[in-house]
């Protein structure tokens, strides 16, 4: 893509198993989220559309991750505790993550708030995604060397709405300055590319937050060792034949970054 600033991520790629046509089979935050978890389709675990609370029958990423001696991490969005996006979800129904930085759903990114054990609802710093990658940061130092650990950063943006990146990222990108995509029609550029310019910074300021996690990785001397996945819930459609959001079966809403990093495993060379 021409328009995006995605250094950290192309160094990533070129040192991961690329997985260019991996799809969100259902192109909605919490479906996607709790077949992440489960490894099910949403019509076996029940989450099929968003507000669903995630049944706890499935044995979750976190449970098999646990059972073979793991501390488990979750920071950032849930969208799996049903409708009450902004309540105290209890340890029970945290599908075996142990340490919890969390609010369920928000897209007020620059006035963000989470809970951890208890019901004490704290604010990040700012812009959430950075704040939350900092945490990120701080657990993989403090567990570094002990015992091994899954750790689960989920940002909300890029997202809607679009021009809430912080204002250095937005200055990156001239609406006037972009190439739209062949299959946006003509009437709708004039709204195409501001959203687009947004969803680019929020891409860019998530980019930089990659290059601070594997940075503090490298630092942490557990890189060789560290399985790394980049992947996310859905695309968006930013105009293209017309349409807006996700949840609709074109390639730009149902088609999702994955990338697999394990240079142990799989060596130091990227492929597709």
């Amino acid at each position: 893509d021409k328009n995006a600033q995605t250094p950290h991520l192309d160094r990533l790629a070129g040192t991961s198993v690329n997985f260019p046509t991996a799809v969100s089979c259902c192109p909605v935050c919490s479906p996607y989220r709790a077949s992440l978890l489960t490894g099910q389709y949403p019509l076996t675990h029940g989450v099929f559309l968003n507000d669903v609370r995630l049944r706890s029958e499935a044995v979750s990423l976190a449970e098999a991750y646990q059972r073979s001696g793991y501390q488990t991490a979750y920071i950032g969005k849930w969208h799996l505790d049903g409708n009450q996006r902004s309540a105290f979800i209890p340890r029970e129904r945290r599908q075996g993550f142990a340490f919890w930085r969390v609010l369920s759903c928000t897209h007020a990114y620059n006035n963000s708030f989470y809970y951890g054990d208890e019901d004490i609802r704290k604010k990040w710093d700012g812009y959430d995604a950075i704040a939350q990658t900092r945490e990120a940061q701080q657990y993989i130092r403090t567990h570094a060397g002990g015992r091994p650990f899954l750790l689960v950063l989920s940002w909300g943006p890029p997202h809607d709405p679009y021009p809430t990146a912080p204002q250095a990222y937005r200055d990156r990108f001239g609406p006037e300055n972009l190439t739209l995509r062949p299959n946006v029609p003509e009437a709708l550029h004039e709204k195409a590319r501001p959203a687009l310019a947004g969803y680019y910074a929020h891409c860019a300021a998530l980019d930089d937050c990659i290059g601070s996690l594997l940075e503090t990785v490298r630092e942490a001397g557990i890189e060789q060792d560290t399985i790394f996945v980049f992947t996310s819930d859905h695309g968006d459609m930013l105009f293209s034949h017309g349409g807006q959001n996700k949840q609709q079966p074109w390639d730009e809403s149902i088609r999702v970054p994955f990338l697999l990093r394990s240079p142990a495993r799989l060596g130091p060379q990227g492929r597709t």
